[in-house]
């Protein structure tokens, strides 16, 4: 996120999904930045924003892996993730999780079924994930250490309504 003079927020959001690169074009413009910049690569764009203040809005960002530091939510930013608390979802499913088409047999009969996973490393991630789902009443399960799924009808409904298709 930073370079010598001046940081520089950059988010690689892949070509496959441009309603993904627009919105995080907008949401930089009307957080925080000025000027926005795309910066085409090979399969995806890096949009991109250079300014002081990146740091105070993520203050979770630092050196070395998520998953090795602590991420914790600053004073200020919890009452806002508890406000939009499908917002902050979106954005965790939409870069490390998916919808799937969950396949399985019961007495030799199929069923498919919809379902979200989440994956993550960081144990404070998955837990900003799963008090989340929490607020917005969402049934939730631990089916491995770092992932998480949502499988139950109504559950799934309400993520399809805060979370919504990467387009």
């Amino acid at each position: 996120m930073t370079t010598a003079r001046v940081p520089v927020l950059r988010i690689y959001c892949s070509d496959a999904w441009p309603g993904l690169i627009e919105a995080c074009d907008v949401a930089m413009r009307a957080v925080l930045a000025a000027k926005v910049q795309r910066v085409q690569k090979q399969g995806c764009v890096g949009v991109q924003s250079y300014g002081v203040h990146w740091p105070c809005l993520l203050p979770q960002h630092g050196p070395g892996k998520k998953h090795d530091r602590p991420i914790v939510l600053a004073d200020w930013q919890r009452p806002i993730l508890e406000s939009h608390p499908g917002d902050f979802l979106r954005g965790l499913f939409h870069s490390d999780g998916c919808r799937v088409a969950n396949r399985v047999t019961v007495r030799g009969r199929a069923y498919v079924y919809p379902r979200y996973m989440f994956v993550n490393e960081s144990a404070d991630i998955m837990g900003l994930c799963q008090w989340s789902l929490d607020l917005l009443g969402v049934a939730w399960r631990m089916n491995r250490r770092n992932s998480l799924s949502v499988a139950r009808r109504e559950a799934v409904a309400t993520l399809d309504r805060h979370v919504g298709p990467k387009s």
